[in-house]
């Protein structure tokens, strides 16, 4: 494969970075996320205990100095473009088309359709985007977690003089069979196939055992793009998506190829989740309360910029025998109150109550949630503002738990909504 770690001339990507805008895809549902994102869309789930999924996309566009972003809206984008209003407009005052966060909802600029897929949400934006004239676009995932500088991948795209390329993970062929859209490449790097979800995934070259599989995230030259996208738009009986249908088309007669997303100090697999499943989320999660996890939130290098919440600092309070307020490997975010309770091996959220002789175990809480005395949580997901009443238990017994409308994943973990409780809020979810 071409060689990805090229000493890259640091004005080089500069200038590369600036004369790029990004483009986040963040209207999608999440669907096998259930009641997790009946209110809210993917993109704008709360995540790591105090920021949104986009954060990370936003962040990692700051980071590698691409300074103008659109973000593209669609199904029950509320939520989001309220926490795009209030964390990520800090950078754009008095700086005109230099830097900007620009929220892009389906509103129907072109043929009165909402956006129909990938491809169709960035055909809809091309006025606006003719209006920056940039020389590349960056296309992204919105509801991915990882860390990535995004200059390099520019750099590698010139370099190889490609039309398109598409950052993919190195992924074993097990996993990916009939989950994720997979590369076929030559010993060049130049992608020569694309298959949505195989069954039996082609590897790369020299190595049987890995594939390539597609992040979402892809690079084009400017006009290119603008010629596909107008085409698949013109093209009758398309889902107008990038992956099932534009990178078939143009990979045979176009230089397309393939980025490989790895670790820049070990270039082994860099970090990547698709928090896509209850379970995925729960995981992910779980992932960071223990002692060195492989997202490093407290990186100062690299942060993961997101609205700041002006809450007051966490509080554990009573110290007597059998009520004790503590939290044990855990995360514990700002405004929260352990009161005489035990939070284990967890996570919350801001503005959490927990009372007293309550305990919390393998469990992701959102913001607001009050848990009230004498409660057992155990490997549960609590929806942001559920108010659990005293003497409930949860994750404890899985049939009583269905019995209460609560949902169960395959891997045992307790889904529990406001909604499930018949509950309703009075803020944006």
């Amino acid at each position: 494969m071409k060689d990805v770690n090229l000493k890259e001339d640091v004005r080089f990507i500069s200038r590369l970075t600036q004369d790029t805008v990004a483009l986040i895809l963040a209207g999608g549902q999440g669907s096998r996320l259930h009641e997790l994102t009946t209110w809210r869309a993917k993109p704008g789930l709360h995540f790591g205990g105090k920021f949104r999924i986009i954060d990370f996309a936003l962040s990692n566009c700051i980071n590698s100095g691409i300074r103008r972003i659109g973000v593209l809206t669609q199904y029950k984008a509320h939520s989001l473009i309220q926490h795009l209003q209030r964390g990520w407009s800090w950078f754009q005052a008095g700086a005109g088309d230099r830097e900007f966060v620009e929220i892009l909802p389906a509103s129907q600029r072109v043929g009165g359709e909402w956006y129909r897929g990938t491809a169709d949400a960035v055909y809809q934006n091309l006025d606006i985007i003719r209006t920056h004239d940039p020389r590349l676009v960056l296309v992204l995932a919105g509801d991915h977690i990882y860390k990535m500088d995004y200059g390099p991948f520019l750099a590698f795209h010139v370099d190889a003089t490609a039309d398109m390329s598409i950052c993919c993970l190195e992924v074993p062929l097990d996993e990916a069979a009939g989950e994720l859209g997979v590369m076929t490449v030559n010993e060049e790097g130049r992608i020569i196939g694309f298959d949505e979800k195989p069954e039996s995934p082609n590897p790369i070259p020299g190595n049987p055992d890995i594939c390539l599989a597609s992040m979402g995230n892809y690079i084009f030259n400017t006009e290119f793009l603008y010629e596909q996208v107008i085409k698949d738009a013109d093209t009758p009986g398309t889902q107008h998506d990038f992956g099932r249908n534009v990178i078939p088309s143009i990979i045979d007669d176009y230089r397309v190829y393939a980025y490989p997303l790895r670790d820049p100090e070990t270039s082994a697999q860099a970090y990547w989740r698709d928090v896509g499943t209850l379970d995925a989320f729960w995981e992910a999660n779980m992932e960071l309360v223990s002692v060195t996890p492989q997202l490093n939130l407290y990186d100062r290098v690299w942060p993961i910029w997101t609205h700041q919440l002006q809450a007051p600092p966490a509080k554990f309070v009573f110290d007597e025998p059998g009520r004790r307020g503590e939290a044990i490997q855990s995360v514990v975010s700002g405004g929260c109150v352990i009161s005489g309770a035990t939070v284990r091996h967890s996570l919350l959220f801001s503005n959490c109550y927990v009372h007293s002789y309550s305990t919390v175990t393998d469990s992701v809480i959102l913001p607001d949630v009050d848990i009230g005395e004498h409660c057992t949580i155990n490997r549960a997901i609590v929806d942001r503002g559920a108010k659990i009443e005293p003497g409930t238990e949860i994750g404890v017994d899985a049939e009583a738990d269905r019995n209460r409308g609560f949902r169960i994943t395959r891997k045992g973990v307790t889904l529990v909504t406001p909604d499930m409780l018949g509950q309703s809020l009075h803020f944006t979810r």
